[in-house]
């Protein structure tokens, strides 16, 4: 009988500690060398933690919302499999907020799965999320899987919660969102700007390029085409293509443009990268933003598709509204915002006629982009939108 007690790990760019978003794993279960743990969150993304050994889980360190020390005991594993262990309490965790240095009562073991019991609830991540959707306890479900296991099938003859009101802790990348636009709106002072784009002759560009994709290929939206003309004027605007860095005091301004994408996940609003935008034709680019936005929503973006953007892109498409105020991705000083495209009579060449309309609403860290610089380059923007030749490179 042997026993491994598995320490966090560093899960990259050096992480000292990370938030336990679940446990993919319960005391006393099996698990297979390489079989995932636990899914833990870092400032850059959630990782799911696999297993160094095979052996049966002794105990778990702490509870979904606490955080582990890099170095800290995670999980202690029986890796004689066959023998009967004893659950052992879980290692000391330090809880939220506590003192530096201070040290926490230890955490009580988490006895095996029992109905109506304080303990997890044996069952696949796909039956915690049906159970979740429809406002069913686990505990309260008699499981009929294996050591009580609770399967999908366990759930139909269980009613619903009837409560009034539901609590759900705030952790993971809700609470990296929560933090990010707290300090956003708390630092930096922004402002907004919207201005409307006359976008007919972009859209009659956009079905050109449309019409020439080989069969099966991606139609392009308007993302790529409004990503690659905004490169194009932060040559002239690197003021709005910068961090501030508040620990150095130091506004920081690029040459090259990564743009971030700001996409809508399961997990709540993650921002991958596109790097170097100004020197990709619309079809390189187009590909990229589709790559990025895809890896985030599924969970495969690597940590550094994740970081590194120099301006943001907003959009959220047919749901985009009249006008947003979209709040910076701080250390950046501007993010752009493209609300929907719609038809609508305006005067056009003296007469009244029907044009494809978009407004731009876009914000700006007031401290280092002047009102008259942010108009200035929208202006340019539009321009350009509204005469689009010079956006496609071949």
């Amino acid at each position: 009988m042997s026993r491994y007690i598995f320490k966090l790990p560093d899960l990259g760019e050096g992480t000292v500690s990370a938030e336990i978003i679940a446990w993919r794993v319960a005391v006393g279960d099996v698990v297979a060398e390489d079989g995932p743990l636990a899914e833990m969150s870092t400032d850059k993304a959630v990782v799911e933690v696999p297993s160094p050994v095979s052996g049966k889980v002794l105990s778990l360190a702490g509870r979904p919302g606490d955080m582990v020390s890099v170095g800290a005991e995670l999980v202690t594993i029986e890796t004689d499999a066959t023998a009967v262990a004893v659950p052992q309490a879980a290692p000391q965790v330090a809880p939220k907020g506590a003192p530096k240095g201070a040290v926490a009562l230890p955490s009580p073991a988490v006895p095996t799965n029992a109905a109506g019991s304080d303990a997890r609830p044996k069952a696949s991540p796909r039956t915690r999320r049906q159970a979740r959707d429809a406002g069913i306890d686990l505990h309260a479900v008699a499981g009929t899987g294996p050591e009580g296991r609770i399967l999908s099938s366990d759930l139909a003859s269980t009613p619903s919660s009837g409560a009034e009101r539901e609590e759900i802790p705030v952790i993971g990348l809700r609470r990296l969102i929560a933090q990010r636009m707290t300090e956003a709106k708390r630092n930096s002072p922004h402002f907004s700007y919207v201005e409307e784009v006359d976008v007919t002759a972009l859209e009659a560009l956009r079905q050109d390029l449309n019409s020439n994709l080989a069969t099966g290929q991606p139609a392009y939206s308007f993302l790529p085409l409004i990503t690659a003309a905004l490169a194009q004027m932060l040559r002239d605007f690197p003021q709005c293509n910068a961090h501030y860095d508040g620990a150095r005091n130091m506004l920081v301004r690029f040459r090259d443009v990564h743009a971030g994408i700001a996409t809508q996940t399961r997990d709540g609003l993650k921002v991958p990268v596109v790097r170097n935008v100004a020197a990709r034709s619309i079809g390189d680019l187009a590909a990229e933003i589709r790559r990025v936005t895809d890896a985030a929503r599924d969970n495969s973006a690597r940590r550094d598709e994740l970081s590194g953007s120099t301006i943001t892109v907003t959009s959220l498409g047919k749901l985009g509204g009249i006008v947003s105020t979209p709040i910076l991705n701080v250390p950046e000083v501007a993010i752009i915002g493209i609300n929907k495209a719609i038809d609508r009579v305006v005067v056009h060449n003296g007469g009244m006629a029907i044009r494809r309309m978009m407004n731009l609403s876009s914000s700006f860290d007031h401290r280092f982009v002047d009102g008259y610089d942010a108009a200035a380059m929208i202006q340019a923007l539009k321009e350009r939108l509204e005469d689009p030749a010079k956006i496609i490179r071949r």
